[in-house]
């Protein structure tokens, strides 16, 4: 699953960012959901979420629906 909807992604989910410092590479974070930014139910570059470890970014693969 892309990050593109709100509706996926939950706290806990392990997920892959990509942080506004990275987005000229595209190098991607994994870490897992602890809140969601994004109010609007779909982004087309990723529902914007903080980490369990405070990083910010938005997210680009769901990575398992373990939580």
């Amino acid at each position: 699953m892309n990050g593109q909807n709100r509706s996926d992604i939950r706290a806990g989910l392990q997920v892959d960012i990509v942080l506004k410092k990275d987005q000229p590479t595209g190098k991607l974070t994994r870490g897992t959901v602890k809140d969601i930014l994004t109010n609007s139910p779909r982004h087309p570059h990723g529902i914007k979420v903080r980490l369990s470890d405070g990083q910010v970014g938005r997210v680009k693969h769901i990575v398992t629906n373990e939580g």
